[in-house]
C-alpha cells in the first residue's frame, strides 16, 4: 500500500504520527491515522490495512506459501456468521481460506499477538479448523506492520485462550505464517517472512 498523500504530525508526547486524507463522505473523521515512530522505526498503526497488505502481497506472488491460486477474493461469507479475509482457489487445488491479524505490538524484541483479549479471534480459528475438518486447506496469516522485531510468538499472558485455540487449531491442520512489512512515509508493503516461536508453528 503506497500512499504518496500522508501528512506528518507531531503529538503531545513528541513523537510523530502520520495520516492519510480521507475524501468518503461517510466517514466521520477526515483524516486516519496511518504511522507512528517508535524510537527509531515507524509502525503502521492502521489495523484496517492488513487485509489489503495481503491481497496485494498474495496477488503480487510476494507469499509464496500462498501462490499458484487462480483467483484471490475478499470478504467471503463461511462458517456461523463470519467473513474470511481472503479467499483462495485455483484448479485442482484445495479451496484455501486465510484469515489475516494485524500485529503492531513489539515486546521483549518479539511481535506479539493479540494485543488485548480477544474472544472474536478465537471463534475464527475454530472456523478454520472446521474448514480443514471438511477438507479444504486453512491459513493463520499474521501482518506484523513493523521491520524492528526479531521474531514472532503468541502473547499467551494476554489473552490465553487465544493462545489454547491456537494450539487447538495447528493441532486440527490449520497453517501459521507470519511476514513482517517494510514501513516508510510513502506507504506500508509487506516484506518477508518473520521467524515464528515453536508454540505457534505447532
Amino acid at each position: 500500500m503506497r500512499q504518496s498523500r500522508q501528512h506528518a504530525r507531531a503529538q503531545p508526547s513528541g513523537r510523530r504520527r502520520w495520516l492519510l486524507p480521507q475524501a468518503d463522505p461517510r466517514r466521520k473523521l477526515a483524516w486516519s491515522w496511518e504511522l507512528v515512530r517508535d524510537g527509531a522505526h515507524l509502525v503502521g498503526i492502521n489495523s484496517a490495512a492488513a487485509n489489503a497488505l495481503a491481497a496485494e502481497a498474495v496477488a503480487a506472488g510476494s507469499i509464496p506459501e500462498l501462490g499458484a491460486y487462480a483467483s484471490l477474493r475478499r470478504e467471503v461469507r463461511y462458517g456461523l456468521s463470519s467473513r474470511i479475509d481472503l479467499l483462495l482457489e485455483g484448479p485442482g487445488r484445495p479451496i484455501c481460506y486465510v484469515e489475516v491479524k494485524n500485529v503492531h505490538l513489539r515486546r521483549d524484541g518479539f511481535a506479539e499477538f493479540p494485543d488485548c483479549v480477544t474472544a472474536r479471534g478465537a471463534k475464527h480459528l475454530g472456523e478454520l479448523a472446521a474448514t480443514v475438518a471438511a477438507g479444504h486447506r486453512a491459513v493463520m496469516l499474521y501482518v506484523v506492520q513493523r521491520g524492528d522485531c526479531r521474531g514472532f510468538r503468541i502473547a499467551a499472558d494476554i489473552d490465553p485462550a487465544y493462545d489454547r485455540a491456537l494450539g487447538e487449531a495447528r493441532a486440527a491442520g490449520v497453517e501459521a505464517l507470519c511476514y513482517y512489512c517494510r514501513v516508510d512515509p510513502e506507504g506500508i508493503e509487506i516484506e518477508a517472512p518473520l521467524e515464528m516461536a515453536a508454540g505457534v508453528t505447532g
